[in-house]
């Protein structure tokens, strides 16, 4: 799958439904087609996964022992809340309300694309969200992430 990009405001109809922006249809383009499992993030948002996604992280969490209390505690967490939902002809995605409800979701959210789900989020927690950032050493988390990146192995650049 394409890594996901963008991030899109939306507004919640009075069902809790969400409609998909085209531009985000087409980077999923037959992912769409597919369901999507929705759950709780690890803060005040939810997390829109992919089926294919979702299956990957399921089989990674459901690898661990149910005999180890971390382990337990992390599934049990991980699962909250996890509920399969599927695109319906108007291009929307249904919310519970329990899931609205836990990321103070009202009448508008953000999508924000994040490589293999979608981010789902109150404009008001979202915009708390951002306001941390300025305190994170990006330059020196870059460094951690891209040692010794010369741009060899880059299409398309060359210095």
């Amino acid at each position: 799958m394409t890594p996901l990009l963008g991030e899109y405001d939306c507004k919640v109809d009075s069902k809790g439904r969400i409609r998909f922006p085209s531009a985000l249809l087409m980077q999923l383009g037959k992912a769409a087609s597919v369901p999507f499992v929705i759950n709780r993030g690890f803060g005040k948002y939810l997390n829109i996964y992919p089926k294919e996604s979702w299956d990957y992280y399921a089989a990674k969490v459901n690898s661990k022992s149910t005999f180890k209390k971390e382990n337990l505690m992390f599934m049990r967490y991980f699962y909250r809340g996890a509920t399969e939902v599927g695109v319906d002809g108007s291009e929307r995605i249904l919310l519970s309300k329990r899931l609205l409800e836990y990321a103070e979701i009202e009448k508008e959210v953000i999508l924000n694309a994040l490589n293999d789900r979608i981010e789902v989020w109150s404009p008001h927690n979202f915009d708390i969200q951002l306001e941390g950032e300025p305190s994170v050493d990006y330059l020196r988390l870059a460094e951690q992430i891209f040692p010794d990146d010369n741009n060899n192995d880059k299409p398309g650049f060359s210095l």
